[in-house]
């Protein structure tokens, strides 16, 4: 009697023996190019959905209306709520890589010679543009961000957005969108589309992971750069007298050249990240690199970020917490018993 043995499943397995591709159009149902299309994941009235290639390499179905996006081993996951070992188990099962009478088998067409999907450009991005409202001008306004400083950082309220030539979405006024512009490349238009009412997938963006927020608005010399997570931020702390930047996410950092190139022009910089997991996580690794003092938002206050602290408490107060912090960082590393992390941390202790 001969033993079949179960070979070990995992996602480099499973590409060893079909493309991506394949198991994406299998588990979906729709053929993987570019465009929009209605999600097979949900009821979709219009098409929200496209595919992109990120990094790694990996083909990623995105849903930009729901919650969610992933490749195709997550597609299975999501469709039929399993774990990740159990989704490559189900493709596994269905495509005859094992014969597991346990498993219902999943009935789909094999297309085994698929086109090999490549994006050769970002997405195009247009909006609609309109003036701002009195009641979005106010939104704004709580967090200490004015008409002049809206304008001047190229943030623009959208009547209507447009991703690839399709209508994606319409502004209301329970449901505003806000537009970052940066300028064009190679003939493209370089947008951030900010959804601020929604819950996730809050923004919609063609811009590279490297570009920098607030990096066009800062002075050329300075006292204090700070570092911080979104172009809302660094706009509340401009309107603090404080010049700001902020990569694309809290997952990135600005790079090593440009580092050294603003140590040049400001005496100092800090990093001003939320106070959650993800952010003061972030913030570890980037103390432990570049060796720079670190700041959050005491949670005693319960504001996760400086818009958030400004909205709640007000300008002056906002500007006070900030003097407060300086003034107190300074204080402590000018006496010369502590080193810089010593100061920083001290400081935040004693602020909450």
């Amino acid at each position: 009697m001969e033993i079949q043995i179960e070979p070990t499943i995992t996602k480099d397995y499973l590409l060893s023996k079909y493309p991506q591709e394949t198991y994406m159009e299998y588990y979906l149902g729709i053929p993987v190019k570019k465009g929009l299309f209605k999600s097979p994941l949900r009821v979709d009235d219009h098409p929200t959905c496209s595919f992109y290639v990120n990094k790694s390499g990996d083909v990623i179905f995105k849903d930009f209306k729901g919650d969610f996006y992933g490749n195709f081993i997550s597609v299975v996951m999501r469709k039929y709520s399993c774990t990740y070992h159990m989704a490559m188990k189900i493709i596994a099962n269905d495509f005859g890589l094992i014969k597991n009478p346990h498993i219902k088998r999943n009935p789909g067409k094999i297309n085994e010679n698929p086109k090999k999907f490549e994006e050769s450009s970002p997405a195009s991005i247009q909006i609609e543009m309109q003036e701002f409202s009195q009641k979005e001008l106010s939104w704004w306004a709580s967090y200490g961000i004015t008409k002049d400083i809206l304008k001047k950082f190229r943030v623009y309220s959208c009547k209507s957005v447009f991703l690839n030539g399709n209508y994606f979405a319409s502004s209301s006024e329970q449901s505003p969108i806000y537009g970052y512009y940066k300028g064009k490349k190679d003939g493209l238009e370089l947008w951030r589309i900010y959804f601020p009412k929604r819950k996730s997938y809050r923004f919609l963006s063609n811009w590279s992971a490297k570009m920098i927020q607030g990096l066009d608005q800062l002075p050329k010399k300075g006292k204090v750069l700070v570092i911080t997570k979104s172009l809302k931020d660094v706009m509340t702390l401009y309107s603090c007298g404080l010049p700001a930047i902020a990569p694309n996410s809290e997952n990135l950092f600005i790079p090593d050249v440009l580092f050294e190139k603003l140590k040049g022009s400001f005496d100092y910089i800090c990093v001003l990240y939320d106070n959650d997991l993800a952010g003061l996580s972030n913030m570890n690794k980037i103390r432990k690199q570049f060796d720079i003092p670190c700041f959050w938002i005491p949670r005693k206050y319960e504001a996760k970020d400086i818009s958030d602290y400004h909205k709640k408490y007000g300008r002056d107060k906002t500007i006070k917490l900030i003097q407060d912090a300086v003034n107190e960082y300074g204080r402590k590393t000018r006496r010369g018993t502590e080193t810089k992390e010593e100061a920083y941390r001290s400081v935040c202790k004693e602020k909450g």
